[in-house]
């Protein structure tokens, strides 16, 4: 970084900064998947379709994608932690204004600004990890922050689902917003963009933030990375943001607390999987893609499976598609460690920021397609869904993978070929280049 280091990598101090961030993170993610236990209840509320209750988490992902090469850019800029006190704000008042609201048009509006202030929490996590770790932590630390975000999930599936029962729409979702309240002034005390001394020399410095983006999109790495993300985590998202509550309860014909549990298991499922991700990224840096494209092939075997079941599919099958689905969110880690390893850091930021519009412009257009569908096979809306109904829709799925697959493919052999001749590939891979390098 060319400045004296205040706190030594990987210290005790990281892991402080680490952990205030990724309550955020946390936090985040129980106002991404809210959604999804509260679907129900919204559709009732605001009386919707099933496409209009798609709308609510389509606008939230497509703002969140959006979000992501702006966010980036601003992050190389001013750093994490005003990028993270932003995103903790926005998110406080956008629940606050979801427990009020009872029009459409209202409930837009907040998820609008959800989708905006999540955008910019999990790309400065990662951001501190990239300063505040050593280089050869960083892969596992990258998936052990992945895996701690998804306890956000839990507390959606498991106390929101409780609170929404006991205390009301309004109570919940207040409480919910209080919680971003708290964490920002943590923010403020304890974060610190970087271990060196000189903030202004440890933090990247960059000429031209359109010109970064563009370099960093034209990367045969990063659009690895892109797709990658893709590929892998549509399908965990769409389940857990929006569709699996309602598969498993009016497809299914689960009980709430078994959906719920389900929900949960997906979540450990994907917290037990991410450290073996860590460390096999970690150790064979040279079969990156080739993990992700095994994890797919995983998740396209089971649905089909599922969904050929005849009728409802027994418990044990759907155990092993919610743990199979959950892998995704690990799986499309991979992506930012492309991401990272092709990009020099100043430009991490808007690289990040484009890989992770991957899995989540997948995930919305995904979510919107199974409300199409749910709405053509079951017009009655969600009194009248049917296992043979959300059958129909999650085959758009198929589609998504497929493309996902072939852009792996192309962008993998590009990195391939082009590896030995671009002058910010690292050394240590274009020694390599006789080998596997993603």
């Amino acid at each position: 970084m060319g400045s004296e280091l205040r706190y030594p990598l990987g210290g005790r101090r990281a892991w402080v900064v680490w952990a205030s961030a990724i309550a955020v993170y946390v936090l985040a993610v129980f106002h991404r998947t809210s959604l999804g236990v509260a679907g129900l209840l919204a559709a009732d509320r605001f009386q919707i379709s099933a496409a209009q209750l798609a709308t609510f988490a389509v606008v939230q992902l497509l703002v969140y994608a959006a979000m992501q090469v702006p966010v980036g850019a601003l992050l190389d800029q001013f750093g994490s932690r005003v990028m993270l006190v932003t995103g903790a704000a926005l998110m406080s008042a956008a629940q606050a204004g979801f427990a009020f609201a009872h029009s459409f048009g209202a409930g837009i509006l907040a998820r609008v600004f959800v989708g905006m202030g999540d955008a910019m929490v999990f790309v400065s996590v990662l951001r501190l990890v990239a300063l505040w770790f050593p280089p050869a932590r960083t892969p596992i630390v990258t998936q052990v922050t992945g895996w701690v975000g998804q306890l956000g999930a839990i507390a959606a599936a498991g106390p929101l689902a409780a609170a929404l029962k006991h205390l009301g729409w309004e109570h919940s979702f207040l409480l919910a917003s209080g919680l971003g309240v708290v964490l920002g002034v943590v923010l403020v005390l304890v974060v610190r963009d970087s271990p060196y001394a000189d903030p202004h020399r440890a933090q990247v410095q960059i000429r031209g933030v359109a010109r970064a983006v563009r370099v960093a999109w034209r990367h045969p790495g990063t659009q690895l990375g892109l797709w990658s993300h893709f590929t892998a985590q549509f399908s965990t998202n769409v389940f857990a943001i929006m569709w699996g509550y309602p598969y498993l309860t009016r497809g299914q014909g689960l009980s709430a607390d078994t959906a719920s549990l389900l929900l949960t298991l997906m979540v450990v499922a994907s917290i037990v999987a991410s450290p073996f991700y860590g460390v096999f990224v970690t150790r064979y840096p040279y079969s990156r893609s080739s993990l992700v494209l095994g994890t797919v092939a995983a998740m396209v075997t089971v649905w089909t499976a599922v969904l050929a079941w005849p009728g409802r599919a027994p418990l044990w099958l759907l155990v092993v598609l919610v743990a199979v689905t959950a892998v995704g969110g690990p799986g499309s880690m991979v992506g930012f460690d492309l991401a990272r390893t092709f990009n020099p850091p100043a430009r991490l930021g808007s690289a990040t920021g484009i890989v992770n519009v991957g899995g989540f412009f997948a995930a919305l257009c995904t979510v919107l397609l199974i409300g199409v569908v749910l709405d053509q096979v079951a017009p009655g809306g969600p009194a009248t869904y049917t296992v043979d109904s959300f059958r129909a829709a999650w085959c758009v799925q198929y589609l998504v993978w497929a493309i996902g697959v072939v852009q792996i493919i192309r962008w993998r052999r590009r990195v391939r070929t082009m590896i030995d001749t671009d002058e910010d590939t690292p050394d240590h891979l274009r020694r390599r280049v006789s080998r596997r390098v993603a």
